[in-house]
C-alpha cells in the first residue's frame, strides 16, 4: 500500500484543507442528494446534505477522531423510506415515520455495539475472515459500475419521453423525464473528467496531485458548459447538458427544511400499528447495512494501515454510525451510512486526515444553507460526476481484489467461498420480503459466510478422520 500523504492526526495548511474538504463533498454529494430526489415526497436534497454533515460529525466523536470516512444518505433504507410514507395517514406523518425508523435502526447498531464491547471481535474476524471481505469489498464497488457507467450518458437538462403502453386492456401513453443531451455529447464530458482524474493522480504535483476529482469535475463541467452554451445558441437540446436555468429561481440564503420540523405536525396521526410497520421495514435492514459496515471499516483499514476494528475498535465505529445514523435523519429524513465514495477518496489521495473529513462535514453544513452553492453543486451533470464515479468504485474493487490476493485460491475451499459472493452479487441477486429487501452485497455476504462456516467445518472433520 502506499505511504499516505497525510495520516489521520495529520493537519493540512488551512487553505489546502477546505480544498481538500471541498473534494470529499463533492465526493459524496451525488449520491447523498439522490436519496431525497428518489423518495419525494417533498423531501429536501439541502436538508439531507445539513444531515450527513451533522451525522458525520457524531461518528467522528464517538471514534475519537480517528476514522476518516463520511457518512452519507443510505440508498440501503430507500425501500424502509418508501414504507414509512406508505403506511402513514398523512405526509407529516411519513416524516415522523423516517425518524422513528432511524431510531430504531440505531438502536441495532446500539445493541450490536454492546455486544461487541464485551465479547470483544475475534468472533467478527472469524465470522468475516479475509476470504470474505475481500470479495465483498470488491463487490461493493463492482455492484455500482452500472450506475456509474449510466450517469456517463445523461446530462441535468430534461425532457419529456411518451411511450405508448397497454393500461387495462387500453393503449396509453406514458411520459417520463429523460436526459435530453445527445448520449454520446455527455460521454465526452465524463471521459474528459476521467482521463483528467487519472493524469493529475498519477502525474499531478504537490497539490494538483491531492486533488485530481476536483481538476477532474472542473475540466468536465468545463467542456459541459461549451456544449451547452452553443446548444443553447443554436436551439439543440441534444448538445445542453447543463441545466442553467435552475440557477434563475435560485435564493441566497435559504433554512433548509428540515424533517423534524414536518415529523412534529404528523405525530398526532401515529398510532402503534403505524410504528409496527415502521419497526419491520427499518430493524432488519439494519443488520443488513452492519455487514457493509464492516466491509467498508476492513477496507478502510488496509488503505491507512491501521485496524479500526481494534482502535477506536468497532464498538466505537457502530454507536458513531448508528447514532450518526439517526441524527442524519432527525434533520435530512435520511438515515447516513460509511461512503464507499469517502473511502475511495481517501485511497486515490492519499489523504487520511480527519480534520480534512471533519472541515467537509462542516462545509456540508454551511453550504446547505446557501442556495448558489447548492444549485452549482446539483448542477454538476451526471455525465461528469459518472466520470468521478468510475475511478472511485473502481478504486474500491481492487482495494477488494487485493484484499483476494492474500488468499490462496490453489485451495478449493478458498476458490468456492470468493465464488460464492462475487457471482451472485455481480448477477444481482437480492431477497424481497415485502417492504423489506435484502440488498444484493448483502445476500451475497450472506452466502459467503455460510459457505465458507461449513467447508470449514467439513474440512476439520474430514481431518479429524485421517
Amino acid at each position: 500500500m502506499n505511504k499516505l500523504v497525510y495520516d489521520i492526526h495529520d493537519k493540512p495548511k488551512f487553505g489546502s484543507m477546505l480544498i481538500f474538504a471541498l473534494q470529499q463533498v463533492l465526493a459524496i454529494l451525488a449520491a447523498t442528494i439522490a436519496v431525497p430526489a428518489i423518495i419525494g415526497n417533498g423531501m429536501s436534497p439541502s436538508a439531507a446534505l445539513f444531515g450527513a454533515g451533522i451525522g458525520t460529525i457524531v461518528y467522528q466523536l464517538f471514534t475519537k477522531f480517528r476514522s476518516p470516512v463520511f457518512l452519507g444518505s443510505s440508498f440501503a433504507f430507500i425501500g424502509s423510506m418508501f414504507a414509512a410514507f406508505g403506511g402513514a395517514a398523512s405526509a407529516s406523518a411519513g416524516y415522523a415515520g423516517l425518524i422513528i425508523g432511524a431510531a430504531f435502526a440505531g438502536l441495532v447498531y446500539v445493541v450490536i455495539a454492546l455486544v461487541v464491547k464485551f465479547a470483544g471481535v475475534a468472533w467478527i474476524n472469524k465470522l468475516m475472515p479475509t476470504v470474505v471481505i475481500g470479495p465483498t469489498v470488491a463487490l461493493i464497488g463492482l455492484s455500482l459500475a452500472v450506475n456509474a457507467v449510466n450517469d456517463l450518458f445523461a446530462g441535468k437538462v430534461m425532457v419529456e419521453k411518451v411511450e405508448q403502453v397497454i393500461q387495462d386492456g387500453a393503449i396509453v401513453d406514458k411520459v417520463s423525464m429523460v436526459s435530453g443531451c445527445n448520449p454520446y455529447i455527455a460521454l465526452i464530458c465524463g471521459i474528459v473528467t476521467l482521463l483528467t482524474v487519472f493524469l493529475f493522480s498519477v502525474y499531478g504535483k504537490k497539490m494538483a496531485k491531492l486533488i485530481p476529482f476536483i481538476l477532474g469535475i472542473i475540466a468536465g463541467y468545463i467542456v459541459a458548459s461549451i456544449f451547452t452554451v452553443i446548444g443553447i445558441a443554436t436551439d439543440n437540446v441534444a448538445l445542453q447538458i447543463i441545466n442553467f436555468a435552475a440557477f434563475k429561481d435560485m435564493t441566497i440564503f435559504a433554512v433548509p427544511d428540515f424533517t423534524f420540523v414536518e415529523a412534529i405536525k404528523g405525530v398526532k396521526d401515529i398510532d402503534g400499528s403505524f410504528i409496527a410497520t415502521i419497526a419491520v421495514a427499518y430493524i432488519p435492514v439494519a443488520f443488513v447495512v452492519f455487514a457493509e459496515h464492516i466491509a467498508d471499516h476492513k477496507n478502510l483499514s488496509t488503505i491507512i494501515n491501521r485496524d479500526l476494528l481494534e482502535e477506536p475498535g468497532l464498538h466505537r465505529t457502530l454507536l458513531g454510525d448508528g447514532v450518526g445514523s439517526f441524527a442524519g435523519a432527525f434533520f435530512g429524513g435520511c438515515p447516513n451510512t460509511t461512503y464507499g465514495e469517502s473511502v475511495g477518496c481517501v485511497a486515490i489521495t492519499r489523504n487520511a486526515s480527519v480534520i480534512t473529513i471533519t472541515t467537509a462535514a462542516i462545509m456540508c453544513i454551511i453550504i446547505s444553507f446557501f442556495g448558489p452553492f447548492v444549485t452549482f453543486l446539483s448542477s454538476i451533470p451526471n455525465c461528469v460526476m459518472g466520470g468521478v464515479c468510475i475511478a472511485l468504485y473502481g478504486f474500491i474493487a481492487v482495494s477488494g481484489l487485493k484484499m483476494i490476493q492474500q488468499v490462496d485460491l490453489g485451495e478449493s475451499k478458498n476458490l468456492f467461498v470468493v465464488s460464492a459472493i462475487l457471482i451472485p452479487g455481480i448477477g444481482g441477486l437480492k431477497l424481497v420480503f415485502g417492504e423489506i429487501e435484502i440488498t444484493t452485497i448483502a445476500c451475497a455476504l450472506i452466502l459467503g459466510i455460510i459457505t465458507n462456516i461449513l467447508l470449514n467445518k467439513f474440512q476439520k472433520k474430514d481431518t479429524a478422520e485421517k
